[in-house]
């Protein structure tokens, strides 16, 4: 159980079956405000199945999602985002044909609905925000470049930045660094230890030099379970993960 009952994301008896199959099992697991949390496991332990069935894309079997005390199971998936959570794919999907500054004001909550899009202005106080996290996201200069001639690692704090627009209390982040260079690696661990100071942040991640630099808890999944969780130093040293995960 969390030592804080104020937990922001309460997980409970997660249970998820494909074809008898059970990808995630009684899991239970707590995120505080403000709280960076870093999933890691070997491939097929249900970290994105977890993610997937936070933000309603899978429909657990059994077991509890609540985000600040409100259950989400059953909801849609556009109600859950509303509800202040958001989620980045492993892959990035930016309009390539529109600039960052496009990019950044169509993700503006109003502008979301085609009713919304087109009755759109942007006002100052949405300028002042899409100058603000494009400095956040290291693009400030590239504000008229059009997304098409962005580096993969600036597409990916490209998309990182669509979702601030629509200040998420939960950000959810599947393989943030996968593909990028060791500098631009470097540079997200900045921004997201950044970004998490008001808010809370999960992310799967295979990188483990990355994961040292912004873990401050480590879940370990293995077969859709927890095998271990706590600071990067007692998961390195734990001998069960090591033998699942680490020594490979």
């Amino acid at each position: 159980m969390s030592s804080n009952t104020n937990y922001l994301l309460g997980v409970e008896d997660l249970t998820v079956s494909f074809d008898g199959f059970k990808a995630v099992e009684g899991l239970n697991f707590y995120l505080d405000q403000n709280e960076l949390r870093v999933i890691i496991g070997p491939n097929g332990a249900g970290k994105t199945t977890v993610l997937d069935m936070i933000c309603g894309r899978t429909r657990p079997t059994s077991g509890s999602i609540k985000f600040k005390s409100r259950e989400l199971i059953g909801m849609a998936e556009h109600r859950i985002v509303q509800a202040g959570v958001g989620r980045k794919f492993q892959t990035p999907s930016i309009y390539e044909n529109l600039t960052v500054y496009e990019n950044l004001e169509v993700s503006f909550p109003r502008g979301r609905t085609v009713f919304g899009a087109l009755t759109f202005k942007t006002t100052p106080e949405i300028e002042d925000k899409i100058k603000s996290i494009s400095e956040t996201i290291f693009l400030k200069d590239y504000l008229d470049v059009e997304g098409a001639f962005l580096s993969h690692g600036q597409k990916q704090w490209l998309e990182i930045g669509m979702l601030l627009m629509q200040d998420p209390e939960l950000l959810m982040l599947d393989e943030p660094v996968a593909g990028m260079s060791p500098s631009e690696r470097e540079q997200t661990a900045a921004l997201l230890n950044r970004i998490c100071e008001n808010r809370s942040i999960i992310i799967i991640e295979h990188d483990m030099e990355f994961v040292s630099r912004i873990a401050r808890k480590v879940t370990v999944l293995h077969l859709g379970k927890i095998l271990a969780e706590g600071s990067m130093e007692e998961i390195r040293n734990n001998q069960k993960v090591q033998d699942v995960y680490l020594g490979h």
